[in-house]
C-alpha cells in the first residue's frame, strides 16, 4: 500500500467537501447508526460524516501517525484485514483508498464483510485530471508529469468508475455510480498553501515527491529534463503571483460508488 504524509493528504483534499456534499446523497447518512471510514488518513471525510450523520463514525487507518490527527473513535487497521466482526456497521465507506492498494478487490470484500447494509467508495480517475493556468507551460507539463507517473505507479490510480466491477464481484447489489468534479482553484489573494505550492514548483520539491514513479514510467534522464522545465515553470508562477496575475484551475473527476450487502 502506498504511504502519504499528513501534509499531502490535507493539501490534496482541502476544500473537497465544502460544496459537494450532495455527492454523498446515496449514502443516506441521516439514517446511519454506525459508520466506518476505512483508510481515513487525517480524517477529512470522517469529519464530514460526523457532521452529516446522527450515529457514531469510526475512523480506521493503517498509519498510526495519520490517526493522531483525528478525534476518537479511531482504530488502527489494515483495509484488507479489518479488526471488526461481521456486520459491525450499517455503512462502510472509503475515499481515495482503493486506487492506492495493490489488491482493491480484497479490500472491497472486507468492506462488505463488516457492513450490514451499505458500502460506498469515493475514488478518483487520476488519468482524467485537467489543468488550466495563466502560465502557458503549466498544463502541458502537468499532463506530461501525470502520464509518466501513471506509467510508473504500481496501483490503478485511474480506477474511478471501474470500482463498480469490484463491488459486483464482491456480491454487492444495486450498485450505483455517480460522478462529480472536485475543482481546485488558485487566484488572488493567494493562500499560504498556494504560495508554498508555488515555491515547491520553483525548487522542484513537489515533483521530487513522485520521482520514483516518474523514473519507473520513463527514465532518470527524462525525469531530470522534466524537473528543469518544471522549475522554470515554477519561477514563472512566482513572478505572476508577484503581479497578482496568476490563476490556476484543476479538475479531478471523482466517482461515488454505492452498493448494498
Amino acid at each position: 500500500m502506498r504511504q502519504f504524509s499528513a501534509e499531502y493528504l490535507e493539501a490534496t483534499r482541502e476544500g473537497m467537501w465544502a460544496d459537494s456534499r450532495e455527492a454523498l446523497a446515496d449514502l443516506a447518512l441521516q439514517t446511519r447508526e454506525r459508520v466506518l471510514d476505512v483508510g481515513c488518513g487525517t480524517g477529512e471525510l470522517t469529519r464530514v460524516l460526523r457532521e452529516e450523520t446522527p450515529g457514531t463514525v469510526v475512523g480506521c487507518d493503517a498509519d498510526i501517525g495519520l490517526l493522531a490527527h483525528l478525534e476518537p473513535p479511531a482504530v488502527l487497521g489494515d483495509a484488507t484485514r479489518l479488526p471488526f466482526e461481521d456486520d459491525s456497521f450499517d455503512l462502510v465507506v472509503c475515499q481515495a483508498l482503493l486506487i492506492n492498494l495493490p489488491d482493491p478487490a480484497a479490500a472491497v470484500e472486507e468492506l462488505a464483510r463488516v457492513s450490514s447494509d451499505r458500502v460506498a467508495a469515493i475514488e478518483p480517475d487520476n488519468g482524467a485530471v485537467t489543468v488550466e493556468s495563466t502560465v502557458a507551460a503549466e498544463p502541458s507539463l502537468a499532463r506530461r508529469a501525470r502520464e509518466q507517473y501513471l506509467d510508473g505507479v504500481d496501483t490503478d490510480v485511474t480506477l474511478g468508475a471501474a470500482v463498480s466491477e469490484h463491488f459486483e464481484s464482491a456480491g454487492l447489489e444495486g450498485v450505483r455510480t455517480s460522478r462529480y468534479d472536485h475543482e481546485r482553484t488558485v487566484e488572488p489573494p493567494y493562500s499560504e498553501q498556494a504560495l508554498e505550492d508555488a515555491r515547491r514548483k520553483a525548487t522542484g520539491d513537489g515533483l521530487a515527491d513522485d520521482r520514483a514513479e516518474i523514473v519507473a514510467g520513463d527514465s532518470p534522464e527524462a525525469y531530470e529534463r522534466l524537473r528543469e522545465e518544471w522549475r522554470a515553470m515554477g519561477r514563472d508562477v512566482i513572478e505572476q503571483m508577484g503581479e497578482r496575475a496568476y490563476r490556476r484551475r484543476e479538475v479531478v473527476p471523482f466517482y461515488v460508488t454505492v452498493g448494498r450487502v
